[in-house]
């Protein structure tokens, strides 16, 4: 049995060179650290972390597709409303087209004094609801020719004009919105042929008023 020698304390292992200082300074930060956090925590911390960001993917992919089927929906809507109108505006147009004869006897009905009695009640029945159901006629004489909206079944030329201009409306023109369903049947004239430009009425006027024009 050995007896300690009185007075006698175990001391920390210290580095060979190191001094008491060195020694007292490893001794309080061994126990300011405390023991190590296990290494388990932060495998579940690393885990945990790499779910949410799987989740975050998710969620942004699915956010992505959401508002792709959103804008394609409204794409839809829109196209199923377009169709709808045109539709609509084609089966009027079809409808409005197979009247035109009878609104053609009716305006030369009118032409001739011939609208009387109960036939010019229906006639003007007729001609009320085709301007609600949108149709429009247009062409008159003295206009400029237009070739988009007029179709000219006779040409002659005259001394009066200064450009080809409408002189007589054979068959009037119609239209639904900006939809022409059929062109104004117009007779044209042409300004003569090697004839001088025609004088306006303010020209001449201007010229009486100056006493006439000037000599060379």
């Amino acid at each position: 049995m050995t007896e300690e020698t009185p007075g006698f304390e175990e001391k920390p292992d210290v580095p060979s060179g190191a001094t008491s200082d060195d020694a007292a300074e490893s001794a309080e930060s061994s126990q300011k650290e405390g023991p190590a956090a296990p290494a388990g925590d932060a495998a579940i911390i690393t885990g945990l972390t790499a779910q949410l960001d799987q989740v975050r993917t998710a969620l942004q992919e699915r956010t992505a597709d959401l508002q792709r089927l959103q804008a394609e929906y409204q794409n839809y809507r829109r196209r199923v409303e377009r169709d709808r109108i045109t539709v609509k505006e084609i089966a009027t147009a079809n409808l409005l087209t197979e009247l035109l004869p009878m609104l053609d006897d009716i305006g030369r009905a009118r032409d001739h004094g011939e609208l009387v009695g109960g036939f010019k009640s229906v006639a003007e029945s007729l001609e009320t609801a085709a301007a609600k159901m949108g149709l429009q006629q247009f062409g008159k004489e003295g206009e400029p020719f237009d070739p988009t909206i007029h179709e000219a079944l006779m040409h002659s030329y005259a001394p009066d004009v200064t450009e080809t201009t409408c002189v007589a409306v054979l068959q009037p023109g119609y239209r639904i919105g900006e939809r022409t369903i059929r062109p104004a049947r117009v007779a044209v004239a042409e300004p003569q042929p090697g004839a001088a430009p025609a004088v306006s009425k303010e020209e001449t006027a201007n010229d009486e008023e100056s006493g006439g024009p000037e000599e060379g």
